[in-house]
């Protein structure tokens, strides 16, 4: 047996109505005695009718208050409808009582004026006690809860904000709720009209431009972004000037993001409420593919991911999981990320996955040769490589060794086992290059563009992309230590700037093009504008709550090798063309001349193979014309 729940609230309102209609019916007795006035029957006047006539009164509008909903919505939230359905129910309540008086007592001379005058004193006594306690008494609690909890600023009073304040009021009333200890001291809001209005009892307080201001007067402590169908500009713009406070800043997703109460088809925003992230100031929405043609590249294909527990290649491992292949073979030479993937993957998808974890070198022919005749792959990702700029410029011999020639085996026995279709993972630093690592990358984009050339059935293909936050060797995570133990931060130089993006992103543009792929091209993703890197700082700076240059440091400590201010995405030769994504371009194919290339790897391999750094530096610019290696000397 369910027993029905006791609401305090509820009981305690409904005994303050009912103490405020029986005063007013006792008021109103006194009254009509004072005045003298006859009502021609002498017996109705006696105390036993004034009690039942209270009596009843009181139930009759308890009753009628109860139908209209006056106890089912929090004091707080009350508003000029709430106070107008018990104005309604009072009146309603106040015939009934008129008619059922006047039948039992067989008189209009005296319940007439009785329930009218009682009744007119009973709503404004319920009316007023409404707003009192609310204008006063929550006033008070509230200020009481204001010392203990966050002084929250809510950006946007739109739709999103109020359904943020209301359920940050119902978290107050929630003892096992963590956001309990909100405090909403106001909006801000880009229409002027809703300056200094209030939203339930919260002011706008200005506009978005008033937000560094308005957080040092208030005290703010905590700021709630609630706008999500805000432009990327206005998001950029309003998110920047919040990171200029010393403030714990929040967001709530984009409308597409939104996750809907299934039922009423409400978003409930507020357990949705998340930790800015430094993606969040990119310029830009997260690009979005068509999963729908991944899908149909993937499902039922035998997929191999070569590096498939680094950062890239593991995420590529948990999309690819997402769309029913036969079966994913993980291949790496690290197998303490193979097996954190591997893992991860059994616990998501259990049996359902058919995975193989193979611990192998892109470099050993014999090895990968093996696994391609064992595991045939229909599909392959190449994500393995060496990434780190300075490091490789100390051992370049490992980087032609792992990038170039590890790049030419699996090429090779891809088309050598008919794979369907390969895809290689390179970097805005192949184009114009001035470091190892970058000519290393262009090398493998050449021979994806030779081997496109020169295959009757394997689609070669390249994606290309700057930056990715979150990586293996991404600067985010080097900040974000440094800022937690309390060191300076580390930026190259004052003036560097990088395109950006997220893994996600990154391995959504390398599956699309998976599927978009004829054989040959190189897809460029439009990464929106560059970062400035020490504005990169600045901002995961604030983002802990700490003022860049005061509370961190942060010391330019001049370009590393191989490194230069500003990445590019293409080559002047290659130009652009659009595809059916507008956020994915393919530069154009150059020509590649199948014997000059080949002659020129087989010199640079005997030279890797003998250690010679300096020749193998050498003969990389040979293969690529655009590797400047000069710059960094």
């Amino acid at each position: 047996m369910i027993r029905p729940e006791f609401n305090f609230r509820k009981v305690m309102l409904g005994i303050v109505d009912a103490f405020i209609i029986a005063l007013c019916g006792v008021v109103t007795n006194f009254m009509l005695e004072a005045f003298d006035f006859q009502t021609g029957f002498e017996s109705v006047v006696e105390t036993p009718y004034v009690v039942v006539s209270i009596i009843i009164n009181v139930i009759v509008c308890l009753v009628a208050l109860w139908i209209c909903g006056a106890y089912n919505k929090a004091w707080r939230f009350f508003n000029i409808r709430d106070y107008l359905d018990c104005i309604v129910a009072m009146f309603f309540g106040v015939a009934v009582s008129t008619l059922i008086l006047s039948l039992r007592y067989n008189t209009f001379n005296y319940v007439l004026p009785y329930t009218l005058i009682s009744g007119a004193m009973s709503i404004m006594g319920i009316v007023m006690f409404r707003l009192i306690f609310k204008n006063a008494f929550i006033k008070i609690s509230d200020s009481e809860r204001m010392n203990q909890g966050e002084r929250t600023l809510i950006v946007g009073a739109g739709n999103a904000g109020r359904i943020i304040l209301k359920d940050i009021f119902a978290a107050q009333n929630d003892s096992g709720n963590p956001s309990k200890n909100l405090f909403p001291i106001g909006f801000v809001d880009d229409e002027r009209t809703l300056r200094n209005t209030m939203v339930d009892t919260v002011r706008v307080l200005g506009t978005t431009y008033d937000i560094p201001e308005i957080c040092a007067s208030e005290n703010i402590s905590l700021i709630i972004f609630a706008i999500p169908s805000c432009s990327e500009e206005d998001r950029t713009r309003i998110l920047d000037l919040c990171s200029k406070t010393e403030c714990k800043i929040k967001i709530i997703p984009y409308f597409s993001q939104l996750l809907f109460d299934g039922d009423e088809g409400k978003p409930q925003l507020l357990n949705q409420v998340k930790d800015i992230k430094i993606e969040d100031l990119l310029g830009r929405k997260p690009i979005t593919f068509d999963k729908a043609s991944v899908k149909e590249l993937v499902n039922n294909k035998v997929c191999m991911v070569t590096g498939g527990g680094g950062s890239i290649g593991s995420e590529l491992v948990r999309q690819i999981a997402n769309y029913s292949p036969k079966q994913i073979i993980i291949v790496d030479i690290y197998e303490n990320n193979a097996y954190d993937i591997q893992q991860e993957l059994i616990l998501e998808h259990g049996n359902k996955l058919n995975l193989a974890t193979v611990i192998a070198s892109v470099r050993d022919y014999d090895k990968m040769e093996q696994i391609f005749k064992e595991y045939k792959p229909e599909l392959v990702w190449h994500a393995a490589a060496h990434k780190h700029v300075p490091l490789m410029e100390t051992v370049p011999c490992e980087a032609v060794k792992n990038n170039i020639f590890g790049t030419y085996n699996v090429a090779t026995l891809a088309q050598k086992y008919g794979v369907k279709k390969f895809v290689m993972i390179s970097t805005d630093k192949a184009v114009n290059p001035t470091n190892v690592m970058g000519a290393t990358k262009r090398c493998c984009e050449m021979i994806m563009q030779y081997m496109g050339q020169n295959t009757t059935g394997t689609e070669f293909v390249t994606t290309r992309f700057g930056n990715v936050l979150g990586s293996n060797g991404s600067v985010v995570p080097l900040f974000r230590r440094q800022i937690e133990s309390g060191k300076p931060i580390t930026v190259t130089h004052p003036d560097i700037i990088r395109y950006f993006m997220t893994i996600p992103e990154a391995v959504s543009l390398v599956l699309q093009a998976a599927g978009m792929a004829k054989g040959g091209e190189i897809f460029v993703l439009d990464m929106g504008k560059p970062v400035k890197i020490t504005t990169l700082a600045e901002n995961l700076c604030r983002m802990y709550g700490k003022v860049p240059y005061k509370d961190v440091e942060i010391k330019f400590t001049g370009l590393r090798p191989g490194e230069k201010l500003f990445e590019e995405l293409l080559m002047d030769e290659e130009g652009l063309k659009q595809t059916a994504n507008e956020k994915i371009f393919i530069g154009n194919q150059i020509d590649i001349d199948k014997e000059t290339l080949l002659a020129k790897l087989q010199n640079l391999r005997k030279c890797a193979e003998d250690n010679d750094d300096d020749r193998a530096v050498e003969l990389l610019a040979d293969i690529v014309p655009t590797f400047d290696h000069k710059l960094n000397k």
